[in-house]
Parts: C-alpha cells; sequence; structure tokens
C-alpha cells in the first residue's frame, strides 16, 4: 500500500492537515524533521528512532500506524508496508522542549532494517548489567 505524496506549495515546501496548534508546539531541526523514537508501549522497550515532518506525524496521528520521511530516500514510508513489520501507534507524546516525539507503538516482527526486534541490540558501549 503507497501513500500519496503530500501537496506542493508554490514554495516547494509541504502543506500538510498538521493540527496548527500542535505545528505551532513543535521545534523542526533546519530540514523540518522532528526525532521520533519508536517504543514498544506495554514493555518500554526502545525499538528505533525515525524522523518525521508535520505530515508524516499527522499521517500517524490519522492513520493509527507510524510513517516517517526517509532522509536517505526523500520519501515517506510507513513502518511495515513493505516488511510487514508494522507500528501500530498507541499513543504519541511531544516532550518538554518540543524537540522530540515519543511514539508507543505496539510492534508486529523486527523494528530495526537487519531483522532485529530493536535498532539498539548491535553495540552497547556502555552497560552495567550483571548478566
Amino acid at each position: 500500500m503507497s501513500t500519496p505524496a503530500p501537496q506542493t506549495r508554490p514554495d516547494s515546501a509541504p502543506v500538510s492537515a498538521l493540527d496548527p496548534a500542535v505545528a505551532a508546539r513543535l521545534k523542526r531541526t533546519a530540514d523540518g524533521l522532528v526525532p521520533a523514537v519508536a517504543q514498544q508501549y506495554d514493555t518500554g522497550e526502545v525499538l528505533m528512532l525515525g524522523w518525521m515532518d508535520d505530515e508524516a506525524l499527522h499521517r500517524t496521528l490519522t492513520t493509527g500506524r507510524c510513517t516517517y520521511w526517509s532522509r536517505s530516500r526523500q520519501e515517506y514510508w510507513v513502518k511495515g508496508d513493505t516488511s510487514g513489520h508494522v507500528q501500530r501507534v498507541k499513543s504519541v507524546a511531544l516532550d518538554c522542549d518540543g524537540d522530540t516525539l515519543l511514539v508507543k507503538v505496539d510492534q508486529t516482527g523486527a523494528a530495526c532494517h537487519t531483522g532485529e526486534r530493536t535498532c539498539f541490540d548491535a553495540d552497547v558501549l556502555l552497560s552495567t548489567d550483571d548478566k
């Protein structure tokens, strides 16, 4: 299932249907993006970090599935459309500074493109666990 591209204004900036009150609270990068941390809603496991612009956030809030902006491909992607590893949205919160989103999801299958459950399994830089 492909996601339609957003409409564009004459200045090439995307037009989004994101609630203006929500949009006003977002602090974006120079590229107009906000980092979005995906977390398993029932265990608290951090799954991945993706990027959203206003349109991706709008689609996430209205469809109940995570939509991200791919910085490498310069296009929207809905998590799971290709892999089947769907993220069903349970809640979305904006942090106190307005510069990061926390998206609590019910993850089906792997969250990472490598096939791992989480993107944070590969390189543990420090661990004080006695496991």
